[in-house]
């Protein structure tokens, strides 16, 4: 048994979750998670379609985006997502999709707005839209310089990557992350749905406003705060 298997089988599962939430069509997203103790995450591998794909076709990969184990050829975006666990240390999990909501913002080079509580449960900002890269970036090392793209853009917004898990990277599509892969599946399902309601809001009225800071804090506190009392507790 292969000394990765742990997270291979964990990327695989997470992977799997992609389609089924509707998230991905074709080959359009992968997940990865992180062994740090090793050095190594894993990955989908590039182009597989997911009703094909399994566990041992998942590759491990190291934070300079070499192949340690695995026959199949990594992800297209491994590049960004090892810049990223280079980075941001206390991540666990990553996610790329070409959700179709989350990517519309992204295309439109929009933030998404923060217009109501299930966004402010999740998170107090709007959605940050990194702006597109230069051309400079572009023609160099292109998937590398993503993952600079998205970190420049929390650098310059002065935001925290453990408060704000989730991305829009412009002209392309959606990046989240979390302490594992299950809770970046999450983030990455909750931007779309939050996406789609920005987007219906907009349509709906066009000069709808920002949350108020009152309920922001109120729905964000209630579920993460000191105080917390959603759910069930431990």
């Amino acid at each position: 048994m292969s000394r990765y298997q742990s997270i291979k089988e964990q990327a695989y599962e997470a992977n799997m979750q992609l389609p089924k939430l509707g998230l991905v069509l074709f080959t359009f997203g992968n997940v990865s998670v992180v062994d740090r103790s090793a050095g190594v995450f894993a990955i989908k591998p590039s182009g597989v379609p997911y009703e094909q794909l399994k566990p041992d076709q998942i590759v491990v990969v190291d934070f300079d985006a070499k192949i340690v184990e695995g026959s199949n050829r990594p992800s297209s975006d491994t590049k960004t997502h090892a810049v990223l666990y280079r980075h941001w240390e206390h991540i666990g999990g990553i996610v790329h999709t070409h959700s179709t909501y989350a990517t519309a913002w992204a295309q439109a080079q929009r933030d998404i707005p923060i217009f109501g509580t299930t966004h402010a449960d999740h998170l107090t900002t709007d959605v940050p839209c990194a702006p597109p890269m230069s051309d400079e970036m572009i023609r160099g090392d292109y998937e590398h310089e993503t993952g600079f793209q998205i970190i420049n853009c929390f650098r310059e917004r002065k935001l925290s990557c453990e408060e704000v898990e989730m991305v829009l990277v412009g002209n392309h599509a959606p990046f989240t992350w979390g302490r594992d892969a299950a809770k970046a599946v999450y983030n990455a399902a909750v931007l779309e749905e939050v996406a789609r309601m920005a987007l219906l809001t907009e349509q709906i009225n066009p000069q709808a406003p920002r949350l108020k800071e009152t309920l922001i804090k109120k729905h964000f506190e209630r579920k993460h705060g000191p105080g917390a009392y959603y759910g069930q507790g431990c």
